[in-house]
């Protein structure tokens, strides 16, 4: 599938079918974001990978109710956790790079999702606290991300993006050739 396809095509999900996920995709997607680019090559990235109930319930009790995220938590056969340790990346011009190593291969991993033809959403509004503590995360490392893994069972509109012109600017801030 072409990557612009995959970008263009990448949807928050929040349903899931009842269907598992087959482990060598999980591989694939874990892989593809192992693949990120990280500062200094760092990786300072870690994947924790639920395909327990148990697990995955545990973890409802750091989303708050009105998180309309948490139903798809809990309907979602895989949820993966997105970690960083810091102490393994740096700080540069007041940046914690980590957040932004995690990001990148967090973004890797739910774009092979959508080329595989899975679903998932970016969450990041739940108590990390409470995140550690329900999976196990160990101290030291932040939870960067959470997003639920699985087949669709729905097929969100698009959201509408800022234009290129109010974005993007050319040699010179606020001047825009878009």
């Amino acid at each position: 599938m072409d990557i612009f396809q995959v970008i263009r095509d990448r949807r928050s999900i929040r349903k899931y079918k009842d269907t598992p996920v087959e482990w060598e995709k999980i591989k694939q997607l874990l892989d593809a974001a192992r693949l990120a680019p990280s500062w200094k090559n760092m990786q300072c990235w870690r994947f924790l990978v639920l395909t327990a109930a148990e697990k995955r319930e545990a973890l409802l009790t750091a989303f708050p109710d009105d998180n309309p995220g948490k139903k798809a938590i809990a309907s979602a056969p895989v949820v993966v956790v997105v970690c960083a340790d810091p102490a393994e990346s740096g700080v540069e011009n007041g940046i914690e790079y980590f957040i932004a190593d995690a990001a990148i291969a967090f973004e890797h991993l739910c774009l092979a999702a959508q080329s595989l033809g899975l679903g998932s959403c970016w969450m990041g509004w739940y108590d990390e606290v409470l995140v550690k503590a329900a999976v196990g995360v160990p101290a030291g490392f932040r939870v960067v991300g959470i997003t639920p893994l699985g087949y669709p069972d729905q097929e969100p509109n698009p959201r509408p993006r800022k234009a290129l012109a109010d974005i993007a600017y050319f040699n010179e801030w606020g001047t825009s050739q878009c």
